[in-house]
């Protein structure tokens, strides 16, 4: 009886803009990280968003807030900007699998139809859907830095560090009035 051959490291990526990176984020990174042996987290440019952190900021904030997870759960997570097609940015990283959370039933939507079109361009790429932990829900980087305007606590939706960075941002403009 011939010996199985040994399992191939298993390689993802987690793209996000994470600006900032929420709680939300980090969940689905650790619950990765379980999963595969390396994951990427690609840090999407996406000007088109209006970004309240430049993008080497949120590279700086996430690789700060996944340090902890890579050493709690042994898996190589890196973390690294990227910008045009996402299949291509796999496809750069050596990533067979694509790492999406979902929320609600409007997110299902949206990332099925992205999931197609990714499947068409690269159908050697799975995507591996992740369905948000109880608790991380409703949480969107877009409602936190509309709380964190608004002067709302959002210390409960980003990690320390990060919201700390994302106030300082928020105020900013302000100071001297």
């Amino acid at each position: 009886m011939s010996e199985p051959s040994p399992r191939r490291p298993r390689s993802g990526i987690y793209p996000g803009t994470f600006d900032p990176v929420t709680n939300g984020h980090l969940d689905i990174i650790h619950r990765a990280a379980r999963i595969l042996d390396r994951l990427v987290v690609g840090v999407a440019m996406n000007a088109g968003k209006g970004p309240l952190f430049p993008l080497e900021e949120r590279v700086a904030l996430v690789r700060a807030e996944v340090a902890s997870i890579a050493e709690r759960t042994g898996t190589v997570i890196e973390v690294v900007p990227f910008e045009g097609l996402l299949v291509g940015f796999a496809r750069e990283v050596g990533a067979e699998v694509i790492v999406r959370g979902l929320r609600a039933v409007t997110d299902f939507d949206y990332e099925f139809q992205m999931a197609g079109m990714n499947r068409r361009l690269d159908p050697e790429i799975e995507l591996l859907f992740l369905m948000a932990s109880e608790g991380n829900h409703f949480i969107s980087s877009r409602f936190v830095k509309e709380i964190a305007r608004l002067g709302g606590d959002i210390s409960t939706f980003v990690p320390r560090l990060t919201c700390e960075r994302t106030l300082a941002r928020v105020r900013a403009p302000h100071q001297g009035e």
